[in-house]
């Protein structure tokens, strides 16, 4: 029997608690400890339960102990403590870098992501992508920046995991319960959702708007498991990262077109949007389309307002890990929308494909992405290099150096991943910003001020802590499978709250090779079975559910775990989450990272252990290849940044260096003591981790340099490109067109220099070129002298560039160029010359693809 009507009840809290509805209201909480010990120390077995959902605990808190805590004095001046911390921090108008003034309260950036990860009670992410999107709204927030963010809202979010008796992988998907999360459905005037409606071939999709406020920062999220769609359609939202590919293309759509037309619905104008992967890239043709049809734009003008406005950030170097779909089922779903736009189908594929000539070539959402932005970036430095190199067929005429990708390496929001004892410790002795702006280098240059003893006995705590939480977490797993009573008292003593523990938790993908540590295993036994210096290991982690291959190694190392000689030393933790996570990056000793370099792209999770103070071991990697220091004194590499043809040979080269490094330096550090018992040498590590490593990995830098490299100069271009109703853009269009015209019509001649067979390092040499413009203006071209060192077969091997000017006046059209170069080191040097194009307006001279050698 179906209800007649279906309404909610909200619980009924007594009028001095009122406050608590505010705080559970807003994700603020999840990175307040103190606003989170006022939902806990109520019932802290409900708080767990509830998964610190601070609404459900509401909800489910017995009315009896709502009233007595209302009459609680002492308690009731906390929450109004926490309210007025919570209103100063929302109402608060200083933070980080300050952008162009925008109308009243409007975002300059729209932040568009599939996933995202900031609670434990909102499970709507997967892993690293969504962790990392959460922190950036944390970061954000804190740090005041003017942005919202975009994404969907899933019925049954990511898979909980669960293992079979023979430990093999399997998944469920529990139902979220929108109406008792921290999230507010959005209506119009009559009371009525706010929809927003997207078209599927001819099918009308249609999805409401939830607002998750983190902070400062608003998170709109759409759900399409509404009543005006089919069955089917309903189910867009249903999983994240579920169903085929066609699914996952509605997705797509959903979140790039659906979530533009959501900010028109709201209201939100903003100058900028940020494209978290390339699920998104949809977003910027709805911005051309947009600019089209509601402001008349060209569609070369829409394109190039759009372009320079858009970042994207790509996040895999794995090539299965960016979207692709063939030309029958983009046609299917968008030949309406590019003829709308007045586009030829073939140039609509041609925006996604890397050859624009290859009519077999899917449409990938990457090249989508990086061609509708004029900010492009990896999220590590060695990942900015190897997408440079993977991508480089998008811009086939430019060297490597100059493919148009940047990087800007991710970092983690502190104050949501550092223990709470900890930052009680770092507050005493780095002072309060360490917490307000965790890149202050100034603040965790006084790391060295800390008491070694506090440093290492909190630490201590934290490592006793997570041995509880580890004991509780296996006991429960034990249970939900029916095991003996001997093994469940057994898990009641595994791991030793004393010896050195190592975590391993990550997404259980091959090439993260967790079974590196497996290869030697009569050389791990003897790890952990060593009782005059014990060693253990606290795993965690998921495989996609397709992903046979991961699902192998969970097996593979949950039977080594299980065996007799190990099990008290080695753990697995079934079904990986923030909650997990937490535990595990604040009480290990030491993170382990194996990925198979150059395919992680940055890894996140060693930072989160590394502002608790925890040290890294990992391939030399992602963020790792480039806050590793030689000397060790902030933790390990395992090998020297080696890369290999030979898989096989590789893991067993790195595998015995992994356990060398365990045996010869990792244990015996851990294990010298003092008089007093504490190890100096580990804590001169950790110290130095913190003073070094944790300013150059926050989050709250992250977010800045995007603001300084990315977000402010894209809202300053939109305001030049729409002065005098988008003048400015039209030009900046009709000059592309004119340049791409007459292109191929530049010719460069008579290349001469100075230059004696012999230099010395620094000495300068004139070149000068000539010339033939083609009706171009010679200020509109970037002449430049390209030089460098070369290889044995005459390849530059690295490049500087050095500006050429106009000499004089054209001769029957060619332009003499004239300009200085000077080498910086010694050695087999060459030269040439270059010409890109320019405009005052043209953010970067590469993005058009263009380019002219000298012969």
């Amino acid at each position: 029997m179906q209800p007649l009507r279906v309404f909610s009840v909200a619980p009924k809290l007594p009028r001095p608690l009122e406050p608590l509805r505010e705080l559970a209201y807003n994700f603020w909480f999840s990175w307040n400890p103190r606003i989170e010990e006022l939902f806990a120390q109520l019932d802290p077995r409900l708080w767990r339960e509830t998964a610190k959902n601070p609404v459900l605990f509401l909800n489910r808190a017995p009315q009896s102990l709502l009233q007595s805590v209302a009459a609680d004095e002492n308690y009731l001046e906390r929450l109004k403590e926490a309210r007025a911390s919570l209103e100063q921090y929302t109402t608060r108008t200083t933070g980080g870098v300050p952008f162009p003034p925008a109308e009243s309260g409007q975002p300059a950036v729209a932040y568009f992501s599939l996933e995202y990860g900031f609670s434990l009670s909102m499970p709507i992410y997967s892993g690293g992508l969504g962790i990392l999107a959460g922190d950036h709204l944390k970061s954000a927030s804190d740090l005041n920046t003017p942005l919202v963010g975009i994404g969907l809202f899933y019925l049954k979010g990511y898979f909980r995991q669960y293992l079979t008796p023979d430990a093999w992988q399997q998944e469920r998907y529990p139902v979220n319960d929108f109406e008792q999360m921290p999230v507010v459905l959005l209506k119009d005037a009559a009371g009525q959702p706010l929809l927003v409606d997207v078209d599927l071939a001819g099918q009308t999709l249609y999805a409401q708007i939830w607002r998750a406020q983190v902070g400062r920062i608003a998170l709109y999220l759409m759900d399409t498991n509404i009543p005006q769609n089919p069955e089917h359609l309903r189910a867009v939202t249903a999983n994240l990262y579920g169903g085929g590919l066609e699914m996952r293309l509605w997705q797509e759509i959903l979140l790039g077109i659906g979530g533009i037309k959501a900010l028109r619905v709201l209201g939100l104008t903003p100058k900028v949007i940020h494209m978290n992967e390339g699920h998104s890239a949809f977003a910027g043709l709805e911005r051309i389309r947009h600019y089209m049809k509601r402001e008349g734009l060209s569609l070369e003008a829409a394109l190039e307002l759009s372009a320079s406005t858009s970042i994207f950030t790509t996040h895999t170097p794995v090539p299965a890990g960016n979207d692709r779909f063939p030309s029958d089922l983009i046609q299917r779903y968008f030949e309406g929308y590019a003829r709308d736009m007045g586009v030829a189908f073939k140039v609509f594929m041609a925006l996604g494909r890397e050859d624009p000539r290859d009519d077999s070539e899917h449409l990938c959402m990457t090249v989508l992405a990086l061609k509708l932005s004029r900010f492009n970036n990896g999220v590590s430095r060695l990942h900015g290099r190897v997408s440079r190199t993977m991508w480089q067929r998008v811009w086939p005429q430019y060297p490597l150096e100059d493919v148009p990708i940047g990087a800007i390496t991710n970092g983690v929001h502190a104050p949501s991943w550092v223990a709470p004892d900890m930052a009680l410790l770092y507050d005493r002795y780095l002072g309060g910003n360490w917490r307000e702006d965790p890149d202050c280098t100034r603040a965790w240059s006084l790391a060295d001020t800390i008491s070694d003893s506090e440093l290492w006995r909190t630490h201590e705590r934290l490592r006793a802590r997570l041995v509880d939480f580890v004991r509780w977490k296996l006991r429960k797993q034990m249970e939900s499978k029916g095991v003996g009573r001997r093994l469940l008292e057994l898990a009641s003593e595994v791991l030793d709250p004393d010896a050195l523990t190592i975590g391993f938790a990550r997404r259980f993908a091959t090439y993260k090779r967790a079974g590196l540590l497996l290869r030697d295993k009569q050389r791990l036994f003897s790890l952990v079975s060593n009782k005059a210096r014990p060693v253990q290991f606290v795993f965690a982690g998921k495989a996609h559910p397709a992903d046979q291959g991961g699902k192998k190694l969970i097996q593979e190392l949950v039977q080594f775990c299980q065996q007799e000689d190990c099990r008290m030393r080695m753990v697995f933790l079934e079904d990986y989450d923030m909650d997990t996570a937490a535990h595990m990056v604040q009480g290990v000793d030491v993170w382990l990272n194996t990925p198979r370099r150059p395919l992680e792209a940055c890894g996140t999770s060693g930072m989160k252990a590394l502002v608790n103070g925890v040290l890294n071991l990992s391939t030399l990697d992602g963020w790792w290849d480039e806050a590793y220091k030689p000397d060790n004194s902030v933790g390990w590499a395992i090998g020297q940044g080696e890369e290999y043809e030979d898989d096989e040979y590789q893991d067993f080269v790195e595998s015995q260096t992994l356990y060398n490094i365990l045996e010869n330096d990792v244990i015996p550090l851990f294990y010298d003591r003092d008089h007093s018992r504490l190890p100096k040498h580990w804590v001169r590590r950790m110290k130095a981790s913190l003073k070094e490593l944790v300013p150059l990995y926050s989050a709250h830098r992250m977010v800045e340099d995007y603001t300084r490299q990315a977000y402010i100069p894209a809202c300053e271009n939109f305001d030049k490109l729409r002065q005098n109703n988008y003048k400015a853009a039209a030009e900046l269009a009709t000059w592309r067109m004119d340049i791409m015209t007459r292109w191929s019509g530049l010719q460069i001649q008579n290349i001469q220099t100075d230059a004696p067979a012999a230099l010395t390092v620094s000495e300068t040499v004139t070149v000068t070129c000539e010339v033939l413009l083609n009706d171009i203006k010679a200020d509109h071209l970037l002449v430049e002298i390209y030089s460098g060192p070369l290889d044995t077969d005459g390849r530059f091997t690295s490049r500087l560039t050095f500006p050429m000017q106009p000499a004089g006046q054209p001769v029957n059209g060619w332009q003499r160029f004239e300009g200085q170069a000077q080498p910086e080191d010694a050695g087999r040097f060459g030269f040439t010359v270059r010409i890109l194009p320019r405009h005052p307006l043209l953010l970067d001279p590469h993005a058009l693809g263009l380019i002219k050698w000298g012969a």
